[in-house]
């Protein structure tokens, strides 16, 4: 088993179909099955399930995948950094965001570590929390901010901004022209909800309406805040999010939620165990750097950010 075999066995367990895994390689097709045969062998076990026109990996062949991914990534990370070695730090930082406060907390670390570090360059991907963690675990990023909470046992990371939960609600409904900018949870009670897909939010979201001894009626479950916003804006219902940062919309209001207010951490986070490349270490320094003058000086913080201040009696949902 070397690096080149575990090429070929990967892009067969991606495409599933031998001869688009020997297209995308370019090589003929018998050759690839004779290799795949002989990993077999050298395995003395059974990768995939070979059906009429595609094939399904097996249990084995699945943690394969995985290992073979990790091995991959770490080989072509290793190659880059000796590449650049005693060179200005250079490669492709690829971060994994999900929405809300994170991409704009992102673009502010770039933003600074570009002055830095010009020949570095950045892949973005957004996505709900769950489906970044999928891409981090498949190594297709290399590092992540999350809304927690996280698996621990598989990664590891550490807090990077808190914000509240609000509720945007449209601007003709009778909650949005109350006098000021907050809203307790029992207003929101009777009201239809649209609420973030995530399992463990619902939940969460849920025992918060039973702390008040009332329960939320769910309509709408999504990842995206721009879906959100749409929804809210043609009346469908009311959206309970975490802030983001401001985005001007005449057709709807936001307001903190309160009685008992509740607010959701950032975390950047990586695999457990995983040796970092040096322009995701270098990134992750630098971040822990910036935070760690924020908390010296205040001043520095991005003051843009919040519409809501964080209530002294706030806990995390």
């Amino acid at each position: 088993m070397d690096f080149r075999t575990l090429t070929y066995f990967v892009t067969v367990a991606e495409e599933l179909n031998i001869t688009q895994a020997a297209k995308r390689l370019s090589m003929s097709q018998p050759p690839l099955s004779n290799q795949i045969r002989d990993l077999e062998k050298d395995l003395d076990t059974q990768l995939f399930i070979r059906g009429s026109r595609r094939l399904e990996l097996t249990p084995t062949g699945e943690l394969l995948l995985r290992r073979a991914q990790q091995i991959l990534s770490l080989c072509e990370k290793t190659r880059e950094e000796i590449h650049s070695y005693g060179k200005e730090l250079s490669g492709n930082l690829m971060i994994g965001t999900v929405e809300g406060r994170a991409p704009f907390l992102i673009a502010r670390w770039i933003a600074g570590f570009q002055e830095e570090y010009p020949l570095v360059h950045y892949t973005l991907r957004s996505g709900g929390t769950d489906d970044i963690l999928g891409q981090l675990f498949a190594h297709e990023i290399d590092l992540a901010v999350i809304a927690t909470p996280y698996d621990n046992e598989h990664v590891e990371g550490f807090c990077v901004g808190t914000e509240p939960w609000v509720a945007l609600l449209p601007k003709s409904h009778p909650l949005a022209s109350d006098p000021g900018s907050e809203i307790p949870l029992s207003a929101l009670c009777h009201e239809p909800l649209i609420l973030p897909e995530r399992v463990s939010r619902i939940e969460a979201i849920t025992r918060w309406f039973e702390s008040i001894g009332a329960e939320p009626q769910i309509l709408c479950r999504l990842s995206n805040y721009q879906d959100a916003v749409a929804l809210v804006e043609q009346s469908v219902g009311i959206c309970i999010f975490p802030q983001t940062t401001y985005t001007p919309n005449p057709l709807v209001v936001t307001k903190l939620i309160t009685d008992p207010p509740k607010a959701v951490k950032y975390a950047l986070v990586t695999p457990k165990g995983q040796i970092p490349s040096t322009v995701t270490n270098t990134f992750i320094e630098y971040v822990k750097d910036v935070l760690e003058d924020e908390l010296l000086h205040p001043e520095h913080a991005d003051s843009n950010h919040t519409n809501f201040s964080l209530p002294e009696d706030v806990t995390l949902l």
